[in-house]
């Protein structure tokens, strides 16, 4: 039996980031724009954020039940955090850079000047119903708690405490931090910092050169605090494409940087569709299903593979015919024998 090829319900959901029409703006003219679960029902696994904060601006101290991965897509930010050791941690991100905050782990960012106005940043978190505004802002839990407990905790006269916000903050705006020698200095602790960073430099890391692009794989091999996202930071020249290929037991959550795309997504059962996006769309494409992007622009697509597990994995189709004996795959596709055994035995990724 002979299955024809039919269109079936998508196995993914479009979005396109539009901070006009999706994005909250807050006073200091920096925007929160959300994508979870509610806007992409298939996305079940992870959610994102893309987040602005303006020079000096604040995403205020707070924590939440999911663990946080970031991708720094413009300009520069202040991370700050401490464990649950006491030891804290400070760093200046920049475009191409990394954070990850465990779930708990206390933190904020600041939007820095020393490269644009501000930065932009992709956030993304390890389950698909998480969203922002049910973090835990130190401002929101302080303005439940009695003056007189405050004082009885920090050892200070409840007067200190009057002008205590009555709200959340979520994001206000701030003097540009000093440099961070000097924060570091200030918020020298007895333990020290944490013995493993909350960031990784993915800029200054040289991609792989391949065929018709470059790949940066960055997962708890390389670094080492991100224990539920890895990701692929991917390039792919005009004309070239990411090899049909899938991903065993994770799905996809991929953020479109720049360029345009199509993508076509195979369910099983003659099921498959495709999508074209371009910089600011997000796709999401199930465990196992099959699956290639293509650079329909005439500039340099980028995108990023997101998975929510420790470690990065695909399967290569061109690699598994390979890697199988010829006549077998011969008898399949009604393919010359010759054409099959001169298939590339090494994973491609962009050709």
């Amino acid at each position: 039996m002979v299955l024809q090829p039919v269109e079936k319900s998508s196995p993914e959901r479009r979005f396109r980031s539009s901070a006009d029409r999706y994005a909250t703006c807050y006073a200091s003219r920096s925007l929160s724009h959300p994508v979870t679960v509610t806007d992409m029902p298939i996305a079940t696994t992870m959610a994102g954020v893309d987040m602005r904060l303006t020079a000096g601006s604040i995403r205020e101290l707070h924590w939440h039940t999911a663990a946080e991965w970031s991708y720094m897509l413009a300009g520069s930010a202040r991370i700050t955090a401490v464990n649950a050791d006491g030891q804290n941690y400070i760093q200046d991100i920049y475009p191409g850079d990394l954070w990850y905050f465990p779930a708990g782990v206390p933190h904020s960012i600041q939007g820095l000047n020393d490269t644009a106005d501000g930065c932009e940043f992709l956030l993304v978190f390890d389950n698909g119903s998480f969203n922002e505004d049910s973090t835990f802002m130190v401002t929101d839990w302080l303005s439940h708690v009695p003056k007189e407990v405050l004082a009885k905790n920090f050892h200070a006269d409840v007067s200190i405490f009057d002008h205590i916000p009555e709200n959340a903050l979520y994001i206000f705006p701030g003097p540009v931090p000093p440099s961070i020698e000097v924060d570091c200095e200030l918020a020298d602790g007895a333990l020290g910092t944490t013995p493993t960073p909350f960031s990784y430099p993915l800029s200054t890391i040289a991609g792989t050169p391949l065929e018709n692009g470059s790949v940066k794989v960055v997962d708890s091999r390389s670094f080492p605090i991100s224990t539920t996202i890895s990701a692929a930071e991917v390039t792919v020249n005009p004309g070239g494409l990411r090899e049909l290929h899938w991903h065993p037991t994770q799905p996809e959550w991929t953020f479109f940087i720049e360029g345009e795309a199509r993508i076509t997504s195979f369910a099983s059962s003659a099921a498959a569709r495709t999508f074209t996006y371009q910089a600011g769309d997000i796709a999401y494409i199930p465990p196992s299903y099959g699956h290639y992007v293509e650079n329909l622009g005439s500039g340099t697509l980028k995108f990023l593979e997101i998975f929510n597990s420790a470690l990065y994995q695909d399967i290569s189709l061109t690699q598994w015919l390979a890697l199988t004996p010829p006549e077998l795959v011969s008898a399949h596709l009604n393919l010359p024998i010759d054409f099959v055994m001169s298939l590339n035995k090494t994973k491609a990724v962009v050709v």
